[in-house]
């Protein structure tokens, strides 16, 4: 998640976007074996993450995003790929049943403008989707087709702004960026290209930039990244350099609070690592806290 959401994942302030909040929200993942785990972080502070509740089911290859008040969560690795749950942000406790996706999957890209969330690709079996749905998150149900990528693709980063949403990356460590205008349905448009090619890329924004953060190079590789490229979401082209993580991230999620973005979990030695950038200033991430549980392939959101 980003932005709203999450890799997404998605978060902000009162004078900010209404979807924005100060509460990050950590779902699922995979430690020693999948978890219902959600964690919560204070963005604006810093310091360890606190129980928040518990996802339907154990998961992990989900993907999250809020329209401030409520946050989703869309599909992930389990036997029911298609599930889409929520929570109220500002309300601790377990996650409750939203509705279905259109096409069971996991490790789609999610991103919202608010009122809409679309879920962006994902692998079913063993097919990359290039198939996007939607939901109005005020409103429980299954989702619609919003439309379909260039091609199918996973585990790419999502992050947007009111108007647009964007998706970059994937596997096989591609460097691709795709957008869509989230308020009108239809197919995906060449937006430019990330500085690496890479997979599983954390994704956060602050509605003008969007920052996506580690990664790997190669598919099941452990060649992980700890490189950061930045994008002004309301225009095109290729991304720019914007700092390194402290340590090279697979696997990890991220969400902000329109101006700070953090990025949490990984595969590897430090999985319980929290991070954090100032999104307006390009530079190296910071030391965040800690996550209850040591994980990776979670979900990222935020909200009020």
């Amino acid at each position: 998640m980003s932005g709203p959401f999450g890799s997404s994942q998605w978060m902000y302030l009162s004078a900010s976007p209404a979807w924005f909040g100060d509460r990050g929200l950590f779902g699922g993942g995979e430690p020693s074996g999948l978890t219902d785990v959600i964690d919560y972080i204070t963005i604006s502070s810093t310091g360890n993450a606190t129980d928040f509740g518990n996802l339907l089911e154990a998961r992990a290859y989900l993907d999250g995003t809020s329209d401030g008040t409520r946050g989703v969560w869309f599909g992930g690795f389990n036997q029911q790929r298609d599930r889409i749950q929520y929570v109220t942000v500002s309300t601790l406790g377990n996650a409750q049943d939203f509705g279905n996706l259109t096409v069971t999957r996991y490790s789609p890209a999610v991103v919202s403008n608010g009122p809409r969330a679309v879920a962006m690709g994902g692998l079913d079996q063993s097919t990359n989707e290039d198939t996007m749905d939607y939901v109005t998150i005020a409103t429980t149900g299954d989702a619609q087709d919003f439309g379909n990528l260039t091609a199918g693709r996973r585990e790419g980063g999502g992050c947007n702004s009111d108007v647009r949403g964007l998706i970059a990356g994937g596997y096989s460590a591609l460097n691709i960026i795709e957008y869509i205008t989230i308020a009108t349905t239809g197919n995906s448009t060449d937006f430019g290209d990330l500085t690496q090619a890479r997979t599983f890329v954390a994704a956060c924004d602050n509605t003008t930039r969007g920052v996506f953060g580690g990664g790997y190079n190669a598919p099941n590789s452990g060649d992980s990244s700890n490189v950061m490229d930045y994008v002004t979401i309301a225009s095109t082209g290729n991304a720019s350099d914007f700092g390194d993580l402290a340590a090279a991230f697979r696997e990890a999620t991220a969400c902000s609070n329109n101006t700070r973005g953090t990025f949490a979990g990984a595969r590897g030695p430090s999985n319980n690592t929290i991070e954090y950038v100032t999104i307006a200033s390009t530079g190296n991430a910071s030391d965040f806290g800690d996550l209850t549980v040591a994980r990776y392939s979670m979900g990222g959101l935020s909200g009020d």
